[in-house]
């Protein structure tokens, strides 16, 4: 259930982060049980990670914390609607719930403007403005075929 003190605690982080100048104005708490298990912001541009968004963090740091890959059981608080990379990485964390207050319209009029990923992924893989060109090789797909057979192999 929506709890506003979370929320509040991932604005805060975001403000805190512009404040300081420690990163982007992005904040994201991790909660299981009504507790909080991680609580972290932006860090792109002091730890020179492109990844290192708030959201990315969190999830890293609470799966750390529970040693788990996955996040059920959890609700993510984010101060702003999820890029399509922190988007995807929910997804593969499984939290319960994510709660944003700033939407992505928000963003993008300070300069984080998510649309041309969201159009890119869209096009063909020859049309991106990175191209992505495949080039499959003798090699190609053992590592599938290997991961299928595998008795110790952990599903995620």
């Amino acid at each position: 259930m929506y709890d506003k003190r979370f929320m509040n605690k991932a604005i805060e982080l975001a403000i805190d982060n512009v404040k300081n100048g420690t990163g982007g104005p992005f904040g994201a708490v991790v909660v299981k049980d009504g507790e909080i298990i991680s609580a972290c912001g932006n860090t792109v541009t002091t730890s020179n990670d492109a990844t290192a968004h708030a959201e990315i963090n969190a999830i890293r740091e609470a799966c750390r914390k529970l040693s788990a890959y996955q996040l059920n059981g959890c609700e993510i608080y984010a101060s702003c609607e999820p890029c399509p990379m922190c988007l995807g990485a929910i997804y593969w964390a499984r939290p319960d719930k994510l709660y944003y207050a700033s939407n992505q319209d928000d963003a993008a009029e300070v300069g984080f403007d998510d649309s041309f990923i969201y159009h890119e992924i869209t096009l063909p893989h020859q049309q991106r403005s990175i191209p992505f060109i495949r080039h499959s090789e003798p090699l190609s797909g053992k590592e599938f075929k290997l991961w299928k057979e595998s008795s110790t192999k952990k599903p995620y």
